[in-house]
């Protein structure tokens, strides 16, 4: 390390801000968070309800992206580094990259640096409509194609795309890929489905 490098170094933990090595080191002690712009934004386990539709949707698209090699599905904890200097790492329920970003048989050990191409986002409890909707436009801005907000209350889910456009699906609509997984489709009711 540089002296230069280890003064930023030494500025950035006298101001109180992380890195995402520190974030990855915080989490095999047991401690869940994001990081945003340096600051530990500590997380919770959102529940059982939750876990259902993160799997009966990560299947479906399971079912759909492995078979044809499209590119990288992970679940949540598995974190996105958007920002360096300071570092922001968010992580989605789900995120699709494609194998244009992540080829396939890549093993990525920390975090992916990829932007995904399509987000989904679960509306927990105790997340108001404003707060799951300013994630939605975060992942947006930072170039995902296609994110999925899913609102588990009104069994309905919000599709949001990069020129600002949102359309909701109700329960007896299907979920489509649009252009970042084209043939892609999802019944909401095996998405809601217990």
């Amino acid at each position: 390390m540089t002296m230069t490098e280890k003064h930023e170094t030494s500025a950035k933990a006298a101001q109180g801000l992380l890195t995402a090595d520190d974030l990855l080191r915080l989490g095999s002690e047991g401690v869940r968070g994001e990081l945003v712009r340096g600051v530990l934004h500590e997380t919770m386990t959102s529940g059982h309800r939750h876990g259902e539709i993160v799997m009966n949707l990560g299947v479906a698209l399971g079912n759909f992206v492995k078979p044809r090699r499209l590119g990288s599905l992970v679940a949540s904890d598995s974190g996105v580094w958007l920002e360096k200097d300071p570092d922001t790492v968010r992580e989605p329920d789900i995120a699709f990259t494609s194998a244009e970003k992540i080829p396939p048989g890549t093993i990525i050990p920390g975090y992916s640096e990829a932007v995904p191409d399509l987000v989904v986002e679960i509306k927990s409890p105790s997340d108001s409509r404003r707060y799951v909707t300013g994630r939605a436009e975060m992942w947006l801005s930072h170039g995902v194609g296609l994110v999925w907000v899913v609102h588990p209350e009104t069994r309905s889910i919000d599709v949001h795309r990069p020129e600002r456009s949102v359309s909701t699906i109700a329960d007896d609509g299907v979920l489509d890929g649009g252009d970042v997984l084209p043939g892609f489709t999802c019944p909401l009711a095996d998405v809601f489905e217990a």
